[in-house]
């Protein structure tokens, strides 16, 4: 009975890397969409957002099945309920891919005021938190875990440096303030993937100590 559930524990794991997978093209589409305002790429992006929704009622099922027909020991309980905590903070990492795909339709029409270059580092370092997170989920991996909490705060300087340089140009040409506000955006969205990650990086240490950061 016991080797049947490490099975499907495994099999746990292997879905989450999946769907981990299917964000992490996502972002990847819908940061090449933004970056060379590439209309198609971007709807391209958005239609990965059915099989990140799909994966994660996958998931949500194989969580349940583990729950109801097993007797799983309170580490068991852990690592189940993280990995049901997780894969929302997941599922929203894709509508946000979705909303930058979309905000990227809408700038396409016209030129960027500016190079995109911290936007264009927040997508890779939200990228290293995703990935990072997901890796300590499987290998159990405190540290690892840790880091991806610590690496946040690079995410959120590098959004304070794009506000700060959208604002100065919108004070030399209030003409740049509907494109200002639309790339401010899609910079907010980057960093609520960097929150989402932080996420998944706490309920990991949950499922490895038990112990959860409250607030």
């Amino acid at each position: 009975m016991r080797n049947r559930f490490d099975e499907q524990l495994s099999q746990l794991n292997d879905e989450i890397i999946a769907m981990g997978t299917m964000i992490e093209q996502a972002i990847e589409a819908a940061v090449d969409a933004l970056i060379h305002q590439n209309v198609e790429e971007a709807r391209r992006a958005m239609e990965c957002d059915k099989d990140i929704d799909h994966q994660e009622r996958e998931i949500e099922n194989l969580c349940l099945k583990l729950l109801l027909q097993q007797q799983p020991v309170a580490r068991d309980l852990r690592v189940i309920s993280a990995a049901l905590k997780m894969i929302t903070d997941m599922e929203r990492i894709g509508d946000h891919a979705v909303d930058i795909s979309e905000l990227t339709i809408v700038m396409s029409g016209k030129p960027y005021m500016k190079k995109l270059e911290h936007i264009e580092q927040m997508a890779k370092e939200t990228m290293i938190m995703l990935i990072s997170s997901l890796e300590a989920y499987v290998n159990k991996n405190l540290d690892q875990a840790k880091e991806v909490i610590d690496h946040d705060d690079i995410v959120d300087d590098l959004f304070i440096k794009v506000k700060t340089e959208l604002i100065q140009l919108i004070r030399e040409n209030a003409e740049n303030g509907e494109q200002a506000a639309d790339l401010l955006m899609v910079a907010k969205y980057f960093e609520r993937i960097g929150d989402h990650a932080t996420n998944i990086a706490e309920w990991v240490i949950f499922s490895i100590t038990g112990q959860h950061k409250e607030g």
